[in-house]
């Protein structure tokens, strides 16, 4: 891979710097070769096609209009067209804060593209978390034994729903340690849970609940969460199902073994994050945390502006807000990124992620 990516970096480089693409589509083709699934790629994809940088050189159209005006105003005080040119730029400028919030919100689905859904399988010991990844990879990666304790450390596995990967982590069942080895593994198991993007809790329906199930039902009380019955296959229902309700998470009824359910639980977990929403259509999707950054810092430059030219203050004072949109917007395209910018994001090609 190192080689690979060493040629396509340099030839990549060079293209860059004799003009043919701007640093954004640069930065594009490392994305694509290291894309996991078909909707990273897609979204890699429309960014070297220079979609990032048509919207770009939009929203600096826009601001070149006032500088425009604002420079016809100091030029010509004469005309005394200042209070026009700032009724102008207020429109303008709220024209390109909504630009540039319309790309800053599309980073949560390019975040979701990128770095997939941490999501997190909890319970107690053999309440079925092993039966449920094994179910959700459609292949038995775990190891399934009728002995309570058997998963000491986390297994993670990727698996993919409407295009977009989830990071599943099957976690150690949650139960009063017998030694300081599954102590440490339990406390693990609940920063995770707290940590994840989703977390997936869940109770064998042939027993009631216990104070380690509730414990369980509190850690996922405030965070995005689903409530799985397994063991259905059983007959046997003992688990208190109003008790489950009263925290309010949707609520699937499973047989890990039979993988009975499992498509009900992929379109609730479709349901929760919006992945029918994540559309690649209109062809800008930030996936890229330099790029977000400097979007946010162009948005508050125009904020800045606005409330600038609301305090009636010099007009030249109000040009200096706006040039800074226009320099935070060069520096995603590489108009005057410095040389140690352009050599970390070439880097990369040497390097890999």
């Amino acid at each position: 891979m190192g080689p690979y990516l060493q040629s396509h970096g340099e030839f990549t480089k060079k293209a860059f710097l004799n003009g043919r693409i701007d640093l954004s589509q640069a930065e594009a083709v490392i994305e694509l070769i290291n894309s996991k699934t078909e909707k990273e790629a897609e979204a890699s994809i429309n960014q070297l096609e220079g979609y990032l940088k048509k919207e770009i050189d939009n929203i600096k159209a826009v601001i070149l209009e006032i500088m425009t005006d604002i420079e016809a105003s100091i030029d010509y005080p004469e005309y005394d067209i200042e209070e026009v040119t700032n009724s102008k730029a207020l429109s303008k400028l709220d024209e390109i804060e909504l630009k540039l919030e319309k790309l800053e919100k599309s980073f949560k689905n390019g975040k979701i593209i990128r770095e997939g859904i941490k999501t997190a399988i909890i319970g107690t010991p053999n309440a079925g978390k092993s039966s449920l990844l094994n179910a959700i990879l459609k292949e038995d990666r775990a190891i399934v034994t009728e002995f309570e304790g058997t998963t000491r450390d986390t297994i993670e596995e990727f698996i993919t729903i409407n295009g977009i990967p989830l990071k599943i982590i099957d976690t150690a069942g949650i139960r009063d340690a017998q030694d300081e080895v599954e102590k440490i593994g339990i406390k693990k198991s609940k920063e995770i849970a707290q940590n994840s993007d989703l977390v997936i809790a869940i109770f064998d329906s042939t027993k009631k609940l216990t104070q380690k199930d509730k414990e369980i039902l509190e850690i996922i009380k405030n965070k995005k969460s689903i409530i799985i019955i397994n063991k259905i296959d059983l007959g046997k229902v003992e688990i208190e199902k109003e008790y489950l309700k009263k925290y309010g998470k949707s609520i699937i009824e499973i047989s890990a073994l039979n993988k009975q359910g499992i498509d009900v639980l992929y379109n609730e977990i479709s349901k929760i994050f919006d992945l029918n929403d994540v559309n690649l259509n209109d062809g800008i999707t930030i996936t890229n945390i330099r790029h977000l950054e400097l979007i946010k810092k162009a948005k508050n430059y125009a904020i800045k502006a606005k409330e600038t030219i609301k305090n009636n203050m010099p007009i030249d004072i109000i040009a200096i807000d706006i040039k800074e949109i226009i320099e935070s917007l060069n520096t995603i395209t590489g108009e005057n990124a410095t040389e140690d910018i352009i050599n970390e994001i070439f880097k990369k090609f040497c390097l890999g992620k």
